[in-house]
This record gives structure tokens, C-alpha cells and sequence, in this order.
């Protein structure tokens, strides 16, 4: 393990990783650091931190982004105007609208229209449009970053029975619909709406590549069921390759050693293989 200073050592970053990890030094903590009780204090680092890796990787210095979790209480008790990571890499590499969360599992993928909202506000934001952009943005990373010449997207429905033919709800009709028809008329092998509580079954699953949810839980609650450990969390439509594990900070657990490292196991090795399809 070796020392490299963040602003003077960048070039020698990608030989290194032959002979050594390297650790960017010059990132201080301003407040110790102590086990499952973060400081608002070290807020600053973090973000300074996220900043240099965002740095590295638009220079070419790194291929690709890990992140652990962040506390996103935390932060903002520090002024962190932003929701999550997602949001700060869209702002920090300039594609603010043009970043879409992915959760992708060894059985299931997962892509959200809506993300780190009120349930009641995802609803009301909920529009054609969005839904027509994260399918677009959906289906070029499947095809770029995960090398699926044809992807296939299944977009839920909102209510109970996609709405039922509007007895339980008419967003389907006239917000999902919609939607899909566009995705359709562009080329984009898009289904649905179809009902949430059957969407996700094992038959449901082998017809297509990504589940396009409308709101957070929607698509997590299947995901982390079906295997929360090797589960990751994507941000598709950067120009960087990011990647993470899909679980919090787990604060509870911190300093016990008994913290599960297969999904960020797993962030790491879908990073890595994101990178070399892009750099192929």
C-alpha cells in the first residue's frame, strides 16, 4: 500500500495497481472517525473525496468509480444540497437530468423513475416524459454497458392490476402508456404497463432485462429480497463508470466485524467489467 498525493501524483495512479493499492493522501478527517456515530464535521472529506474520484476518472486516471455508502442525514446537516450520490456525479460531470439509478442482481434489474422521494411527491412528479427518458437512457447502457444487442424493458404500472382498466387508477392510460408507445416508435423493445405484484416472478423475469419502476420501493423491495448481498446499485447515462454497493451505512453493525462485503465485492467486479466494455 502506498501514498499518492491527490493534485501532484495523478499520472502514476494507473501503474501502481500493479504493485500496491493505492491511497490518495491530502483527504484529512477533521473529527475522528469512531464507529457508527458519523460526524457532520467530516462532511467536507466526503465530499471532497467523491470529488476526487470524479476527477480521476474524467482525466483517465481511473477507469471506473466505487462508492461506499454515504449518510446522507449527515451531509445534509452539513449543507449537502444535493439528494444522494446519483444526483452529485450527475452535477459533478454535467449530465444533471441525464442520470438514471440501477439496482442489477444476479437474477433482476431494476431501473427507477423516481427516485429518493415521498412516495405521495414521486406520484405527483410521475410524467410521460420521465418515463420516456429513463428508457432511453436505459437502453443504450444495457446495450453499451452490459453488452445486450436487443434489450428488453418492462415498464410497471403504478396502481393495483396496472390500474385495471382504469377502475383502480388512470395513470396507465394516460402517463405509462403513453410512454411506452414512444420507447416503441423509437425502436426500444418496451412492454407493459404491466401489473406490479406479477412482474416480478421468476416467469416474469426471463422476458426481459430491466424492470423500469415508478417509484423506490417499487423496484428495491424485489431486488434486495431476491439477493440483497450481490446486488448493486449503477448509475447509468454518466460518462464515468460508477458503481455501489446497494446497502446504507448500516451504522448499527459499524466497528463489529461482522459487516458482509459481498455486494460491494460485486460493485467492484461490475465496475470493473463496465470499464472494459467501454474502453473495448
Amino acid at each position: 500500500m502506498i501514498e499518492i498525493d491527490a493534485d501532484t501524483g495523478l499520472s502514476c495512479v494507473h501503474d501502481v495497481y500493479t504493485r500496491a493499492l493505492p491511497v490518495l493522501s491530502g483527504l484529512r478527517l477533521a473529527a475522528p472517525a469512531i464507529p457508527g456515530h458519523p460526524d457532520p464535521a467530516n462532511a467536507p472529506a466526503v465530499i471532497a473525496a467523491i470529488e476526487t474520484a470524479v476527477r480521476l476518472a474524467q482525466s483517465g486516471a481511473v477507469s471506473a468509480i466505487v462508492t461506499s455508502p454515504i449518510s446522507k442525514a449527515v451531509l445534509k446537516a452539513a449543507g449537502f444540497p444535493h439528494p444522494g450520490h446519483t444526483e452529485f456525479l450527475a452535477a459533478l460531470t454535467g449530465t444533471s437530468g441525464g442520470e438514471v439509478m440501477m439496482l442489477a442482481g444476479p437474477d433482476l434489474r431494476v431501473v427507477l423513475a423516481t427516485v429518493h422521494l415521498p412516495l405521495r411527491r414521486a406520484i405527483e412528479t410521475l410524467d410521460t416524459d420521465t418515463i420516456i427518458r429513463t428508457g432511453r437512457i436505459t437502453a443504450a447502457a444495457l446495450a453499451r454497458d452490459f453488452a445486450i444487442a436487443s434489450p428488453r424493458i418492462a415498464v410497471a404500472g403504478l396502481n393495483p392490476h396496472a390500474g385495471e382498466a382504469g377502475h383502480l387508477g388512470s395513470e396507465e392510460a394516460d402517463i405509462v402508456a403513453p410512454a411506452i408507445a414512444a420507447l416503441r416508435a423509437e425502436g426500444i423493445d418496451a412492454t407493459g404497463p404491466h401489473p406490479p405484484d406479477t412482474l416480478f416472478t421468476a416467469t416474469a423475469r426471463a422476458r426481459y432485462d430491466a424492470a423500469l419502476c415508478l417509484y423506490h420501493d417499487q423496484g428495491l423491495i424485489p431486488l434486495k429480497t431476491l439477493d440483497v448481498a450481490n446486488s448493486v446499485n449503477v448509475t447509468l447515462g454518466l460518462p464515468i463508470v460508477r458503481t455501489s454497493p446497494d446497502h446504507g451505512t448500516a451504522f448499527d453493525i459499524a466497528g463489529r466485524g461482522i459487516a458482509d462485503p459481498s455486494s460491494l465485492i460485486a460493485a467492484l467486479r461490475l465496475a470493473a467489467t463496465m470499464a472494459a466494455r467501454r474502453q473495448s
